[in-house]
């Protein structure tokens, strides 16, 4: 937005009192400045200056349309610093690779990494003492359920769904649905993700929070058998029919809930129609013993291999959980390019089971990081998701068993890898998603290894920032 030129140009004129001066000082010429002058006079029904030969005074009328003119001048620069998105932000003397150094980032990207301290930019970040590090990519949400936080017991996870889930589930409102989404996507900004995976109904209300936010998503359409075929229909319209609101922070994503709650022939036309429309898939598999053993009951085997006969799994898939999956199934997910989301903190508060993290890590799948839902884990805090996935792996007796930097990389450019989003470190021309943490935290002292202390030792407290695409959240 910029304020009238004109009022620069009066202002400017009654302070040097002098057409030539002023124009000098603007960058534009003399006759422009007397044509300028001429507009404001005719505006004002008088003269503004009286003119005299070598200078000008302001006339009474003028005194009194300069204060005016100033007073505008001051609401259009607050105007601007509270509204104005900036194209260029510079973090000054932050800490990045163990060195201090002043970052530009430039229309949401990482443009220099070791710029001048007296970089020109629309907005200056004195980062002295903090550290830049990726924010992170929650590949597996249920954004509405936060709502629910606090519902749950403990109880296996299909009886509490039963109970539990299901039924409220009906009970939600696509109001209620906008405000769990707005209470997650408030808590996910304020622990350091910028990116969530979700997977419930009436989408529309998450991309309404997601949008508000300015946080990127991909919003799934969710799938189950028992939806009316016009439902069904309606969905299909909706997914062709849509465009990103916000100009690419946003894509659609279709989720078949999992092979419980869709039937094979579905889960087909589920990856049919999302490739024709060059949509990824997001699904649940094998969270549970019993989601595994009713599919060998129903189908005569387990749900990696059934999902791989009806030809469903491919690089352009997401499979939350994976619990309960045997070596040769990681070798198929591997196989087939499939990327797997961990939720340690949920699998453990529903009692789910441990994750396998030593045929995940063996099959050279690509591992990311989700919450699941707050109901079902109480926490969208993907900080505390790398500690517990981290301390998890070891439990088995191996204390080298998914270090720091691996289980960091889950939480950041893997998620970041599958989503098309080039973004997850901090490297010029990358986007500019990341955080500032506070140094001066006791959690980051002493500071042997930042990254250590960042997954073992802090909380959300030390973030100081949080920037999507280079803007502050």
């Amino acid at each position: 937005m910029t304020e009238d030129f004109r009022l620069r140009v009066f202002v400017r004129t009654a302070e040097l009192g002098n057409f030539t001066a002023a124009a000098k000082a603007l960058g534009i010429t003399q006759p422009a400045v007397s044509q300028h002058i001429a507009e404001l006079e005719k505006f004002a029904g008088g003269q503004l200056f009286e003119r005299r030969r070598g200078r000008i005074t302001l006339t009474e009328r003028g005194e009194r349309f300069l204060a005016r003119a100033r007073a505008v001048l001051d609401s259009y620069r607050v105007l601007e610093q509270e509204f104005r998105v900036p194209r260029t932000i510079l973090l000054r003397r932050v800490l990045h690779e163990g060195r201090k150094t002043s970052i530009l980032i430039r229309d949401g990207v990482f443009a220099d990494l070791d710029a001048p301290e007296d970089t020109p930019a629309d907005r200056v970040i004195e980062a002295e003492g903090m550290a830049i590090l990726p924010s992170f990519f929650n590949t597996h949400t249920h954004a509405a359920m936060t709502l629910l936080r606090g519902a749950a017991d403990d109880r296996p996870l299909q009886e509490w769904l039963e109970q539990h889930i299901w039924p409220a589930e009906a009970r939600l409102t696509p109001d209620d649905i906008r405000r769990g989404s707005e209470l997650a996507v408030a808590e996910m900004a304020a622990t350091g993700t910028t990116f969530f995976n979700d997977m419930y109904f009436d989408p529309e209300e998450t991309i309404a929070a997601a949008e508000a936010s300015g946080m990127r998503a991909a919003i799934g359409i969710t799938v189950m058998d028992g939806h009316p075929k016009s439902q069904a229909e309606a969905l299909k319209d909706y997914i062709k029919n849509w465009k990103d609101p916000t100009g690419g922070r946003i894509q659609l994503v279709l989720a078949p809930h999992s092979v419980y709650t869709v039937s094979g022939e579905r889960i087909k036309r589920c990856a049919q129609f999302a490739r024709h429309h060059g949509l990824l898939l997001h699904i649940h598999v094998s969270e549970t013993r019993k989601e595994v053993d009713d599919c060998i009951r129903l189908h005569g085997t387990t749900p990696v291999r059934w999902l791989d006969k009806l030809g469903f799994l491919g690089q352009d898939v997401i499979a939350a959980h994976c619990v309960h999956v045997d070596a040769e199934e990681w070798k198929i997910l591997a196989a087939r390019g499939v990327t797997v989301s961990h939720c340690p903190c949920s699998n453990m508060k529903l009692g789910s089971g441990r994750f396998p993290y030593e045929l995940a890590l063996e099959s050279g799948c690509r591992i990311t990081l989700g919450t699941d839902g707050a109901a079902s884990n109480n926490s969208l805090d993907l900080r505390e998701e790398m500690k517990f996935a981290a301390l998890l792996a070891k439990l088995a007796g191996d204390a080298s068993l998914l270090p720091a930097e691996e289980v960091f990389r889950w939480a950041t450019c893997n998620g970041a890898a599958f989503f098309g989003i080039d973004a997850g470190q901090i490297a010029r021309g990358k986007q500019a998603d990341a955080v500032l943490i506070d140094l001066g935290a006791p959690q980051m002292q002493p500071r042997h290894n930042l990254l250590s202390n960042w997954v073992y030792a802090a909380d959300a407290g030390c973030i100081r920032h949080t920037l999507c695409a280079g803007q502050l959240l």
